[in-house]
């Protein structure tokens, strides 16, 4: 049994029948819904966590895309949750740069949002910050493809941690009238996550642009301010 088969049975054996019926629900895997057609064995992520831990320094980067090719999802969760950890151990910037190459190569299949949020930042949103070079970002954020453009807006996450908001603020701005509300979630949540760094910026964005931000964008962006300030925003009244 290879690496990436020793890694499909752990991952088995770990499945749960309830977990199994629940995610296709959850994860809107229905006829026209954003992850048609994605498959389920039933992990929980935690689990999953578990796995990348025991592998992650067992599988080479080829290996790795045969298991993130997969149609499981767990499998390619997995996969990526192993790659964010070969990312934060490598020593040495040319194995940063050859995982985030890898990370790039494989976009096709980094397509839902639980994918998305628990590895891109991480790992290109590091990246692009170590390498002070954010034109990957800005380039996802311009694609027509709905998982690139939350790519390129959660990476700044990994910004707005170091006190950068800036491609935070342009990226949101980008895409603000996204036809899918995912993409209203994700702008909504990263503004939010610069308000509690810095909520002098996320106040001095919202007066400007919350009459026209989409509701779900606004109400993600205000989450944690006072209530008061909260409902002054909600009503119009800032």
């Amino acid at each position: 049994m290879n690496t990436v088969e020793e890694i499909k049975s752990a991952i088995e054996f770990l499945s749960k029948k309830e977990k199994a019926e629940f995610y296709p629900k959850f994860f809107k895997t229905g006829p026209g819904d954003y992850a048609e057609g994605d498959q389920f064995i039933g992990v929980t992520v935690p689990d999953q966590r578990k796995i990348a831990q025991e592998f992650w320094n067992k599988i080479s980067l080829k290996e790795l895309g045969e298991l993130l090719s997969s149609k499981i999802h767990e499998h390619r969760h997995t996969a990526l949750l192993i790659l964010v950890t070969k990312y934060g151990k490598a020593k040495f910037d040319e194995e940063r740069s050859e995982i985030a190459d890898f990370y790039l190569e494989n976009l096709e299949h980094i397509n839902n949002w639980d994918l998305v949020d628990n590895s891109c930042y991480k790992i290109l949103g590091r990246h692009c910050f170590e390498n002070a070079d954010y034109n990957i970002l800005k380039s996802l954020s311009e694609s027509e493809n709905m998982w690139h453009k939350r790519i390129g807006i959660v990476s700044t996450m990994y910004l707005i941690k170091k006190g950068e908001f800036d491609l935070t603020k342009e990226l949101a701005l980008k895409n603000l009238y996204h036809s899918h509300d995912l993409m209203h979630k994700a702008n909504g949540w990263l503004l939010r996550e610069m308000g509690k760094k810095n909520e002098a910026e996320l106040l001095q964005f919202l007066d400007k642009h919350y009459h026209k931000m989409p509701r779900t964008s606004l109400r993600y962006a205000i989450e944690k301010l006072d209530e008061d300030l909260r409902q002054d925003y909600l009503k119009g009244r800032r």
